[in-house]
């Protein structure tokens, strides 16, 4: 297995380093993926790089997955929309601090936005 030594400075990196892209101009056909493992051990070596092909997809896409793409693109235009009207924006941080501290409160406005616009497409469809 190769060792990475970084440069001063850098002591880990975990994520995607290079990426395949979409259109297949100026990329590279593999991912190039960087992991860190933080674990108890006696290693100092914890860094990981993999090289990952490019994955084409062999199934169609089914009545099941593009349902579930409808329902995201609604709901994630209900929330721009209800996070930039200016008429239920006062009512709804209201709403969003009021149950913040519950046992089920979401913890961003964002979320809470979300949860709220997904329960009413639900009911819609």
């Amino acid at each position: 297995m190769a060792k990475v030594n970084w440069s001063a400075g850098i002591d880990s990196v975990s994520g995607a380093l290079s990426k395949p892209s979409k259109s297949g101009q100026h990329s590279c056909s593999k991912m190039l993926l960087g992991t860190h493992r933080v674990a108890a051990t006696e290693s100092k070596d914890c860094n990981r790089l993999y090289l990952r092909k490019k994955v084409e997809r062999s199934t169609p896409v089914g009545p099941d997955e593009l349902a579930a793409r409808a329902r995201f693109k609604a709901v994630r235009l209900a929330v721009y929309q209800r996070a930039h009207s200016l008429t239920t924006l006062s009512q709804d941080q209201a709403a969003y601090q009021a149950q913040l501290n519950t046992a089920e409160g979401r913890k961003t406005f964002n979320a809470y936005l979300w949860q709220k616009c997904g329960e009413e497409y639900d009911a819609q469809h």
